[in-house]
């Protein structure tokens, strides 16, 4: 008796680190995600790092953990609808990747479903947490830092030599707009540049809004980090590459496909963060205790290619502080 005791014991004691490490048991978990656009093109791969991240945690897609998609296919007046067909299902977790106008839907939409949201501008500033070291309600995640946006116009005035008239794209209809332009116009006044500013709320907009640029000469032009842009890269590249206009990008992917200049943090690597918060959430841990984290490195990438074609020298300044160049 003493004997199968032993062997009884033991072989519990082999089981119990199995069953620590295993996903909580019953039913499957349901994660709404909340964007602008389906995953794919420039972005394809930021949704499955997000899977594969979740799946090395311990989630099994489709077994343990399935996903509902609702896309504004880049219409931002959609969201608070979209949010609430996500609330309706009654997910475990809302995963918003279209920044702060699809995370204000959602939390209008809710306030006890967590929302996870995924490079996040200024949630502080927006109202939708009461600070980034506690959030203090049902959202939170990963931020941008807003006050970096002027960044984009330096890297213009000095990536293109005597560059005095800069073009911006920028979408009316992301809640950010009104004070993404002001920053770009205090940037702008420090460094004695003109602006003009291209209000662009759809991909049907992109071609009137290069007609302008032809009309008002500009010695680069500035990409909004936006959604509506990321989904509309490969066109508006080729617009500015027939324009003969450099472009400054807010992801690396731009400078790979052609841009002069992009300065950017790792998104993918975001998306895969963004995974070990909904580990957290789905195990129990309150959004409210989730401090939100701000990316602390960017790179910045120089295509010398393009630089060639447009008949421009970079200074070897920037070249010395580039992360890559692409030759």
């Amino acid at each position: 008796m003493k004997s199968r005791r032993k062997l009884l014991l033991a072989c519990c004691a082999l089981v119990v680190p199995i069953a620590v490490n295993a996903q909580p048991a019953g039913r499957v978990r349901q994660i709404g995600v909340l964007g602008n656009a389906p995953q794919s093109g420039v972005a394809s791969d930021l949704i499955p790092a997000f899977i594969a991240a979740l799946r090395e945690l311990g989630w099994n897609k489709d077994k343990e953990v399935i996903f509902e998609y609702r896309w504004a296919d880049q219409h931002y007046e959609r969201f608070p609808a979209l949010a609430r067909e996500l609330v309706a299902l009654n997910v475990d977790l809302i995963v918003v990747t279209s920044g702060v106008t699809a995370t204000q839907a959602a939390k209008q939409a809710t306030t006890s479903i967590p929302i996870l949201a995924i490079s996040l501008a200024d949630p502080v500033k927006f109202g939708l947490v009461d600070s980034l070291a506690r959030p203090g309600g049902n959202v939170t995640g990963l931020s941008q830092p807003l006050s970096n946006w002027g960044k984009f116009l330096e890297l213009a005035h000095e990536a293109v030599v005597g560059a005095t008239r800069i073009a911006i794209l920028a979408n009316p209809t992301n809640v950010e707009y009104a004070h993404y332009v002001a920053q770009n116009e205090a940037a702008a006044k420090q460094l004695g540049l003109k602006l003009l500013i291209l209000p662009v709320a759809s991909a049907g907009e992109l071609g009137p809004a290069f007609e302008t640029i032809k009309r008002a000469p500009v010695d680069a032009l500035v990409m909004g980090a936006e959604g509506l842009f990321y989904n509309n890269l490969p066109e508006i590249l080729e617009r500015a590459r027939t324009g003969r206009i450099p472009v400054i990008g807010p992801i690396s992917l731009a400078a790979e496909m052609g841009a002069l200049v992009s300065w950017a943090f790792d998104i993918r690597d975001v998306y895969r963060r963004a995974a070990g918060y909904a580990d957290r959430i789905l195990k129990g841990a309150k959004p409210s205790d989730l401090p939100i984290e701000q990316p602390t490195k960017f790179d910045m990438v120089i295509n010398l290619r393009s630089a060639r074609k447009l008949g421009l020298t970079v200074p070897q300044s920037l070249l010395l502080r580039a992360d890559a160049v692409i030759d």
